[in-house]
């Protein structure tokens, strides 16, 4: 990498926004642009989202990113790309769409989903993948394809996701990368694509339309003329493929260390809790065949994950009460003014005087268990309590659904990273900390995920020997000094864990009963 090519640019095509970002060689941000991405909601569980907007947008939001950065094109090293995962990307033999793309979000694979968790092919796949099957993933959505649309497929040539959508466009090449491969169909030993699981779901004889599994962090492609043609950047500059967005978010936040049991929390709408394993038999499977494992851009690692389908989510549904009781009084706030002081209130209240399930989502739950049913819900209310107890047993019940996740993948991690919307919150951070009783990292990088896809990237044209090496740069100094856990609290945490667990158990047959009443089933 020679000193006028300095430059690495980071896409990361998410579910709400395209970011691209401009990285120096060490790490540094020098710019970023993000336009809106658009996907539309359709009955029977279908999201989706046009390609070739998709691809549009992309470009656009690249040109942005040169109109921010001078001499953007004459410095550009490298160009890493990743993306939402999950989801289905079908292109023809000749490149072009054939159906819009499914998202993660789409959930009309989920009746076919359900018949193989209750089926002893289950067990089997779980092994295999070392991920729970749900609706999201690719696998499922192309076995809801060869049931009731398989035209679609006649007409498949290749099976992509957002990323692989977007490299094939800029570098010719049809391919995905090792992580999304395992948990779509594969077998995470062999970080690849696997017949047999592919023969458990179903769509065996659908093999032929995944594409080659390329690993970014050892395999370039040039950018094509064409491609350089729309986006004004140069061609034949080497495009990495980024992991799926999540692992590069990870590695942008800190999950990869040479220290052992380090894990990272992204707290955002929803909330992922990920370990790292420094080898296929550390990982650990649980009972409920729950979460994901996949590859790492680490030779020999892998990032276990759980994920609860809402965390701040739950904390907006409580701010947004309040709101709605000052609107009728005829006064006018924001969530911003109620978060001003949040932390200071909530650092106020009695800690575990409540208990509260943050399973607030209509989605229900799928980490560390599955229940399209499952609901949020406060237990130990007296007439003492007021707005801030409810806040804190919030955030509480948020840290024990982080707890729960951890458990399911084995011991609880001695060192935790957290990124996201709500990983500067003081009250979080004390009470996670006393609640998973470890250390707390505070990750300040705001675009953890382009710098994640930038750091495969930097290491794959030589700029770092290896990624322990990029990490240091790009990473270490953007994570606070080890916040330790309160000993009072994490005690007090350590005795009500146990029964916040079994609150949950014991809710399950209440959810399901209450989801009948809603959809009008008297035979309850």
């Amino acid at each position: 990498m020679t000193q006028s090519r300095d430059l690495i640019v980071g896409i990361d095509a998410g579910t709400s926004m395209i970011k691209t970002v401009a990285f120096a060689r060490d790490g540094g941000q020098l710019g970023e642009f993000a336009l809106p991405n658009s996907y539309r909601i359709a009955a029977g569980g279908r999201v989706e989202q046009e390609m070739a907007r998709t691809w549009t947008d992309t470009v656009a939001a690249v040109r942005g990113l040169a109109s921010v950065v001078p001499d953007l094109g004459t410095r550009l090293a490298a160009i890493a790309v990743t993306g939402q995962g999950d989801g289905t990307w079908l292109i023809d033999d000749d490149g072009r769409p054939v159906a819009p793309a499914l998202l993660w979000l789409d959930s009309r694979a989920a009746k076919l989903v359900d018949e193989i968790r209750s089926s002893e092919r289950n067990a089997k796949l779980y092994r295999r993948t070392g991920s729970g099957l749900n609706a999201c993933q690719q696998g499922a959505q192309l076995a809801w394809f060869k049931a009731h649309e398989p035209d679609v497929l006649s007409r498949a040539g290749t099976a992509f996701h957002c990323k692989d959508w977007l490299y094939f466009l800029l570098t010719g090449e049809r391919a995905t990368d090792p992580s999304e491969a395992t948990f779509t169909c594969g077998k995470f030993r062999k970080r690849g694509f696997d017949e047999e699981t592919a023969g458990l779901i179903g769509i065996s004889d659908l093999m032929r339309l995944f594409p080659k599994v390329v690993d970014g962090v050892a395999t370039t492609h040039r950018l094509t003329d064409a491609a350089a043609a729309e986006t004004g950047l140069p061609a034949g500059v080497p495009v990495s493929l980024g992991y799926v967005d999540v692992i590069c978010n990870a590695l942008g936040a800190g999950l990869y260390d040479t220290a052992p049991d380090i894990g990272c929390t992204i707290v955002g709408s929803t909330g992922m809790h990920m370990r790292l394993a420094a080898n296929a038999d550390a990982v650990t499977l649980n009972s409920e065949a729950t979460g994901y494992t996949m590859p790492f851009p680490v030779p020999g690692h892998y990032a276990q994950m759980q994920s609860n389908m809402a965390a701040t989510l739950n904390i907006d549904w409580l701010l947004d009460l309040a709101l709605d009781v000052l609107a009728a009084e005829g006064v006018t706030r924001a969530r911003g003014d109620l978060l001003k002081r949040l932390d200071e209130r909530v650092l106020q209240a009695e800690p575990g005087e409540l208990l509260f399930h943050p399973f607030i989502s209509d989605a229900g739950e799928r980490g560390p268990f599955v229940a399209h049913e499952a609901c949020a819900q406060f237990f130990g209310l007296r007439s003492r309590h007021r707005y801030w107890d409810l806040m804190r047993a919030v955030i509480e019940g948020l840290a024990f659904a982080a707890r729960d996740c951890y458990a399911a993948m084995g011991t609880l991690p001695r060192d935790i990273r957290i990124t996201g919307g709500a990983a500067r919150s003081r009250a979080l951070g004390t009470i996670l900390a006393a609640t998973l009783d470890c250390n707390i990292r505070i990750c300040s990088r705001a675009e953890a995920g382009a710098a994640g896809a930038a750091m495969i990237a930097a290491v794959a044209t030589g700029c770092y020997a290896d990624m322990a090496a990029c990490a240091e740069d790009w990473v270490s100094p953007h994570l606070s000094t080890p916040q330790a856990p309160d000993p009072v609290l994490a005690a007090r945490y350590a005795k009500l864990f146990p029964v916040y667990l079994d609150a949950r158990l014991g809710s399950r047959p209440v959810w399901k009963q209450l989801a009948a009443l809603r959809a009008g089933d008297a035979h309850v």
